[in-house]
């Protein structure tokens, strides 16, 4: 059964920095690409990032270049999210995912989904 449980979410303030995990079981890890998904309040869940099974490749959206990083560490079956100069607008819900497929490079939506930890940004 694939499970992906994601910690490190919390309140932080405009400029801080978070380093979010996504522990995955159920299958083995390293066959697999990962993703980050986010959706804040009144918009559509949007991606994040995506990171090859190998961890050689990593692909962002152009509006999320600059301030995230994708990584993962196989020997642990864990991905992680670093996210540096935290925005007001950051604030969302953050979803680990296994995309079901890709599309010129990033995820589509679908697969398997853990179930979100919260990132507020304010001051």
């Amino acid at each position: 059964q694939v499970q992906l449980v994601e910690s490190g979410g919390g309140l932080v303030q405009p400029g801080g920095s978070l380093r979010l995990s996504c522990a995955a079981s159920g299958f083995t890890f390293s066959n697999y690409a990962m993703s980050w998904y986010r959706q804040a309040p009144g918009k559509e869940r949007e991606v994040v990032a995506v990171i090859s099974g190998t961890g050689g490749t990593t692909n962002y959206p152009d509006s999320m270049k600059g301030r995230f990083a994708i990584s993962r560490d196989n020997a642990k079956n864990t991905v992680y999210l670093q996210i540096d100069s935290l925005k007001p607008e950051d604030t969302a819900v953050y979803y680990c995912n296994r995309p079901s497929r890709l599309k010129s490079g990033l995820p589509i939506e679908g697969g398997y989904w853990g179930q979100g930890t919260q990132v507020t940004v304010s001051s």
